[in-house]
């Protein structure tokens, strides 16, 4: 079809294209802001390796021949830590500690899917699956573009929920990376202690007294450095107001698409039968003349 026939079938269809436009835009409008809004929660962390004399650094026997007192690299125990906000463990953490479980329950059990859920006789409590679920869906953890630094973001539809879960989220995974390390220092000191009571040999005494002292340095540093894995840019904060979805920038995304979508409608609806209609006009003019000249016979 050439493109001036669709566009007068567009135009005479306009009053239709515009009432559909009209018609997506009021039903998508009510879709957004009847949606449940979310605060989100967020902090900044950077890896305790690059903001300060490196931990793993000043456990080593001697940190001025490995480079440094500084390590510029975003892993060791910071990829520890960032694991640990992700796992299962920290799940149960909010379960436990928080009432994560019961705003599920309530989030499962409303609307109509609670409703056919109690119908059919459905489980409506949640459990630790659905709350590793909810985590991995509403935690998330960005790393920056030219820097180290990690945002943090935690999205709840309860504003002080959502604050206080990142910040039990970071403790939990900084005390994690703190604990598996000093117990780790601990059980090497217990078999290096057992070893000397019963080692005869000076020499092999002497090798182990410095393994002793190396673990003993480990744990003395665990003790006074405050953050062993990440270190806190940007405290954990939250807005006022909910911030997901961003309605605004939604309304006028569907500003732009709803005429769009109809005059894409409009477009095929010509395609489709315009041809079918152009056909008999035409079949129609070319026997005018001849219709003409038999009357006037």
């Amino acid at each position: 079809m050439p493109l001036d026939e669709l566009l007068r079938g567009i135009w005479q269809r306009r009053w239709a294209v515009a009432l559909a436009a009209v018609l997506v835009f009021g039903l998508g409008a009510g879709l957004i802001v009847s949606w449940p809004r979310h605060y989100v929660a967020q902090a900044m962390v950077a890896p305790a390796e690059t903001s300060g004399v490196a931990t793993s650094t000043l456990m080593s026997p001697s940190p001025l021949l490995q480079g440094g007192l500084l390590d510029n690299r975003p892993s060791g125990n910071f990829g520890i830590y960032l694991d640990a906000l992700r796992a299962p463990e920290a799940a149960a953490m909010l379960a436990r500690e928080t009432g994560l479980l019961a705003y599920l329950s309530d989030l499962r059990g409303a609307g109509a899917m609670g409703a056919l859920r109690r119908h059919l006789g459905w489980r409506i409590e949640a459990d630790l699956d659905d709350a590793e679920s909810w985590l991995a869906q509403r935690f998330a953890a960005t790393q920056g573009i030219a820097t180290t630094t990690v945002t943090l973001t935690l999205e709840h539809r309860d504003r002080a929920a959502a604050l206080d879960m990142l910040r039990r989220l970071h403790a939990m995974a900084e005390t994690r990376v703190r604990a598996g390390l000093l117990g780790q220092a601990r059980q090497r000191m217990a078999a290096i202690e057992a070893r000397l009571a019963t080692e005869p040999d000076q020499f092999q005494r002497s090798a182990l007294y410095e393994l002793l002292a190396a673990q003993q340095r480990i744990a003395l540093v665990l003790g006074a450095d405050e953050a062993v894995a990440a270190r806190i840019v940007s405290a954990p904060m939250v807005g006022i107001r909910p911030s997901l979805p961003n309605r605004p920038l939604l309304l006028v995304l569907l500003a732009v698409a709803a005429p769009l979508a109809s005059l894409l409608a409009a477009a095929c609806l010509v395609l489709l039968r315009g041809p079918a209609r152009a056909r008999p006009v035409q079949y129609e003019m070319a026997l005018g003349p001849r219709r003409l000249g038999a009357g006037a016979d």
